[in-house]
């Protein structure tokens, strides 16, 4: 008597762990949940491009620095700092003026018209 009570309660309580397991993941798949959790990822995946892009733009102004002062350039002694979370504002530079040659910039107007190959 006491092994089929057993046996009844041990295959009640696996059939109620897995029906719970089984809403768990029924849940996870509604398309509201699937949004959710894609909406995170974007969110994880932009926070780790604007890491990144503070890195290559913390690498860029340590590696100009270095270059300047290998070439002998006057630049700043020390770069503006970036505040907490922004990336720092581009370094302006006197360009070069020139003024082009008009000709090699000029494109020649070719009309296509698209019945002709027909």
């Amino acid at each position: 008597m006491f092994r089929r009570t057993f046996w009844f309660t041990a295959g009640a309580a696996a059939g109620v762990w897995a029906t719970a397991k089984v809403n768990r993941k029924l849940k996870q798949l509604t398309p509201e949940s699937l949004a959710a959790q894609a909406a995170d990822k974007a969110i994880e995946t932009g926070h780790r491009l604007k890491d990144f892009a503070l890195d290559v733009r913390a690498g860029m102004v340590q590696r100009e620095a270095e270059l300047e002062e290998a070439l002998g350039l006057d630049a700043p002694a020390e770069p503006q700092p970036a505040r907490a979370g922004e990336l720092p504002e581009p370094r302006r530079r006197g360009a070069l003026r020139r003024t082009p040659n008009p000709t090699t910039h000029v494109l020649p107007t070719i009309s296509y018209n698209r019945n002709e190959d027909h």
